[in-house]
């Protein structure tokens, strides 16, 4: 079942930010744009590589007002001793979310329950905590943060333009499309 337009569901959960050990709640989020960015566990080959990514895009993100929330079933002490281990993840500003009991994967239905991992899913949450896009990518398969800059700036645009929808591969000032009858069969 799709959990596209749906609420996320009320979490505790202590995160690694900024030197320091946080508490996050679903209150956290609201009244800003979110991204919880799943990966399946700290130390390993493709996630490093896809955090360091959306770390180089971080200032991006926040010139946009989103905040950024890594999360893996690895605890919140386990992401502070990579943060300061690995020089890419050391240049992390965002809350890396630790989830050892997996409430929070399974809150997003991408737990691989066999494994007790995520699976890569990426959620792009609005103001009101309503999902409005997901990503879900198998394991070997990195993602990549410019696209998911771009997804970002189409959901703040279409949800500040109603009436309005972006078009594949837009990009910020690009033309969109104002659906109707007229429309339909001329694309």
């Amino acid at each position: 079942m799709s959990i596209i337009n749906t609420k996320i569901k009320p979490f505790s959960n202590t995160a690694f930010k900024a030197g320091q050990f946080i508490e996050l709640t679903e209150k956290d989020v609201e009244g800003k744009w979110s991204v919880f960015f799943f990966y399946p566990a700290d130390f390993t080959f493709v996630c490093p590589t896809e955090l360091g990514d959306v770390a180089d895009h971080y200032d991006e993100f926040q010139k946009l007002g989103v905040d950024i929330y890594s999360v893996s079933t690895d605890t919140h002490f386990t992401h502070k001793a990579w943060h300061g281990s690995s020089e890419t993840i050391g240049k992390i500003n965002y809350a890396m979310i630790g989830d050892p009991t997996g409430a929070l994967t399974r809150n997003f239905d991408i737990m691989r329950e066999a494994q007790g991992l995520a699976d890569r899913g990426t959620f792009i949450v609005d103001p009101e905590g309503i999902i409005q896009a997901v990503e879900i990518t198998a394991e070997g398969i990195g993602r990549d943060a410019s696209d998911l800059l771009r997804k970002v700036k189409a959901a703040q645009y279409v949800a500040s333009h109603p009436g309005e929808v972006c078009p594949a591969k837009w990009k910020e000032g690009e033309a969109t499309l104002a659906p109707s009858l007229d429309l339909v069969g001329k694309i």
